[in-house]
């Protein structure tokens, strides 16, 4: 497959559920003027400043819906605060005037009228930019991810892989108002890099019409950040445990309508996935990636963005003992290469339209030295993907809605074998003697999706009402068409600063792309069970969440939920063996419910943090659709009709976060999270040969009467440091302390559909960053 691609359609840049803010300062004459701008919302942790230009205008962008203070200063004027609402995609124009004298009728706005959002219809959860900027220095690749599952509902299993309320591939990031929709896991593709980020917003219901697939929970991500006019760096160095180091340049100029940038990163890394064993054999990883950014505002009512990036990782895949003992050594590769074009147009004042387009290049190599035990895969995989997209949004009266289509037009390819080296180890059969010592598959495969939607929000009074519909066709393995309605309610009580929410969600979910046709093969239905197969279709599921929203002491915020999930043809994956290779499997239905709380305080005097509780429960039932297996009593499933926790089944997640500014350049901050462990399905494997395999040590944190892992905990704690600052220029040093109690974490154990991974042990490092 090219490693490069070219850019072949036109876009828009129409981020979704976010708007615009075009403000204009000027003093009584009416002349502009340049001022100090602050603009934040403790509701979406959004916290924003910026120096006007001469001309005293500015536009704010990708501000999440909701009620903002807004704070001027010019030296010799009066500040100005304000309340100003954000809640269309339309641009909003904002005057500010300044007055040299005393205005009686000035407002002090505080940030606690910004604590709740009245129309919210369902939990969403936000990750701010200092909380992006401070992250803990976990594992390579990993920033990101790390602060996502650190909210209600989300858990990290094995090398990185995001479940939202326990589903599989089901997890969509929407970067800069683009999809992506495959698995961004650092074992499948090169991480986002976190020093790029400047929000996040995450939710798992209420999901807008707009988004379809993959909609077990949903990423939105900002890279592009509202700076001030002028040049702008960032300069990033950092190391540590692991023989740990990395970096990241930015570089970004803004000057009239125009704004340019360019972002590269790259890391070295000993400890890149989780390894199945303490001793972290064979975990090196590199990785580069540059990102280049163009963005023009033709008039006040056309704007064009451009951007290209190019992403490249090389990792090796971790060793446990028997495997080490032969020498066993398996390389892997992922690139990515995207183009993204995209164009807005402001009709009227009641009137946006956009258009909006990608093409990404996605590749993956695995491949094994002879000494590979018990078995020697190799693969090559690609993806080449073209992404279109047609919106129109307005505003009239009490509704702000949107309709819109998507277009996507992808080509697969997949070469992938395998040979058995040993059908027995330690005395332990791993294969059945029938099983062919090798295996080659080599296809390709067309996806063709198309959609459209319109949704609407409608604000009466008190009542806020989200409506949505949604139409889906899917043709690759099977051609498949859905309607999806998507509903939502909130009803506000302002004297008590109290939000009641309820809202249903149809959806249609897509299978993984990743080795579905080698999983679909004739050769691989022979495999499986002398031609009996089951294929992977799309899920149908109902998602249902009722919940609230209550401030407390204007500093404190309690959002609590229920939520239940009926999914037919519930995806999952299956593992071959410990070789990080997985294949897209299904079974005949799931139902998920769980309750989730989260108490916040964004700001109050020196302190910010959280505490989070979430508890679930998933029950699947066979029979299972998909996947390859490599013994006769896989056969037994495609006829199986029992019930047992999916192998997300996390009974019990706690997580909390405090933040204390000791002095206006020193802070710190602690961060605890607890796990109550995973199933696992046994393989029948003696106690003596999994402790050849892994160790005592990891087999004492397994229950095998329960079936499940031992819980986790981890406590991290960092300390950051001002240590020059001078306006808008700062260098600040942070150091960080990861698992610093050393215990042993199990994430997963060895199973029929899971591998072995082991969390970090205690770990440190440390980071200098400088910005100008």
């Amino acid at each position: 497959m090219p490693k490069t691609i070219f850019l072949l359609v036109i876009a828009a840049h129409l981020y979704a559920q976010s708007g615009e803010l075009r403000l204009t300062v000027k003093d009584t004459t009416g002349a502009p003027l340049p001022a100090t701008v602050q603009i934040s919302s403790d509701s979406s942790n959004t916290r924003q400043t910026v120096q006007l230009p001469a001309e005293g205008r500015y536009s704010f962008r990708n501000l999440p819906f909701g009620f903002y203070r807004l704070h001027v200063e010019q030296a010799s004027f009066n500040p100005s605060s304000a309340l100003v609402e954000v809640r269309s995609a339309l641009p909003k124009d904002y005057a500010v005037t300044l007055s040299i004298q005393p205005v009686a009728t000035s407002m002090d706005i505080k940030d606690s009228e910004t604590l709740v959002d009245p129309d919210r219809t369902s939990t969403t959860y936000y990750v701010g930019a200092q909380e992006l900027k401070e992250h803990v220095a976990s594992q390579a690749g990993r920033g990101l991810l790390d602060l996502i599952a650190m909210q209600p509902g989300w858990i990290l299993e094995a090398n990185g892989v995001l479940h939202p309320r326990e589903s599989e591939y089901a997890t969509q990031y929407i970067i800069n108002g683009f999809p992506v929709q495959d698995n961004r896991s650092p074992a499948f593709a090169p991480n986002v890099e976190i020093d790029d980020v400047q929000a996040v917003k995450v939710y798992t219901s209420g999901i807008p019409a707009e988004f379809g697939q993959k909609v077990g929970g949903v990423i939105e991500i900002t890279t592009d950040n509202n700076a001030s006019p002028g040049f702008h760096g960032i300069a990033v160095a950092q190391g540590g445990s692991f023989d740990t180091v990395g970096g990241y340049l930015s570089a970004q100029y803004v000057t009239g309508k125009t704004t340019a940038s360019l972002n590269a990163e790259s890391f070295l890394t000993d400890r890149y996935l989780d390894p199945p064993v303490t001793a972290n054999y064979t975990n090196h990883a590199s990785n580069g990636s540059f990102t280049g950014t163009l963005e023009r505002d033709l008039s006040d009512a056309d704007r064009i963005r451009l951007s290209v990036s190019r992403r490249v990782t090389h990792l090796l895949v971790p060793n446990e003992f028997i495997q080490q003992t032969a020498g066993q050594r398996e390389d892997r590769t992922s690139r990515e290469t995207s183009g993204q074009i995209s164009y807005q147009h402001v009709f009227s004042p009641a009137i946006l339209g956009a258009i909006r387009g990608m093409v990404r290049d996605v590749t993956a190599d695995l491949w094994s030295n002879p000494l590979s035990t018990p078995i020697a895969p190799r693969q090559t995989r690609g993806l080449r993907e073209a992404y279109a997209n047609t919106s129109i949004a307005g505003h009239h009266g009490h509704n702000e809605w949107k309709a819109g289509a998507d277009f996507r037009y992808a080509s697969l390819n997949e070469d992938f074998g395998f040979h058995i080296t040993a059908y027995r180890v330690g005395g332990f059969r791993i294969f059945d003697r029938d099983t062919p010592a090798d295996f080659s598959f080599r296809g390709h495969g067309l996806d063709r999706e198309q959609s459209a939607y319109g949704q609407d929000l409608v604000r009466l009074g008190n009542l806020t009402l989200s409506l949505g519909l949604r139409f889906d066709h899917y043709s690759l393995l099977v051609d498949e068409t859905a309607w999806s309605p998507r509903l939502g309610a909130s009803w506000s009580i302002p004297s008590t600063s109290t939000v009641f929410h309820a809202s249903y969600d149809r959806t249609f979910g897509t299978p993984a792309f990743e080795n579905i046709l080698v999983s679909a093969s004739p050769q691989t239905r022979a495999l499986n069970n002398a031609g009996l197969y089951l294929p992977v279709r799309p899920s149908h599921g109902n998602y249902y969440e009722a919940g609230f929203t209550q401030a407390f002491v204007k500093h404190l915020r309690l959002d609590a939920s229920y939520f239940l999930r009926d999914i037919h043809n519930f995806h999952d994956d299956s593992l071959l063996e410990n070789t990080g290779v997985s294949f897209p499997i299904a079974f005949k239905s799931a139902r998920i419910r769980g309750v989730e709380v989260k108490l916040q305080a964004p700001r109050w005097g020196p302190f910010s943090g959280y505490i989070s509780y979430t508890n679930q429960r998933g029950i699947a039932e066979f029979p299972i659709a998909g996947g390859l297996f490599l013994d006769d009593g896989s056969a037994a499933l495609l006829a199986a009709t029992d019930r047992f926790p999916i192998t997300q089944d996390q009974r019990n997640t706690a997580r909390a976060m405090v933040r204390y500014q000791i002095h206006p350049r020193v802070w710190t901050s602690w961060s605890a999270s607890y796990n109550s462990g995973l199933p696992f399905e046994s393989n029948g494997e003696t106690l003596p040969f999994l402790i050849s395999q892994y160790g005592a040590a990891v087999l004492n944190k397994i229950n095998f009467e329960r079936g499940r892992v031992n819980p986790s905990f981890s406590l991290d704690a960092s300390l950051g440091i001002d240590l020059w600052r001078r306006e808008r220029r700062v260098i600040t040093w942070q150091a960080d302390v990861l698992n610093m109690t050393d215990r042993l974490n199990i994430i997963n154990f060895a199973g029929f559909l899971s591998g072995t991974a082991l969390a970090p042990p205690r770990s440190f490092g440390a980071r200098l960053r400088a910005e100008f």
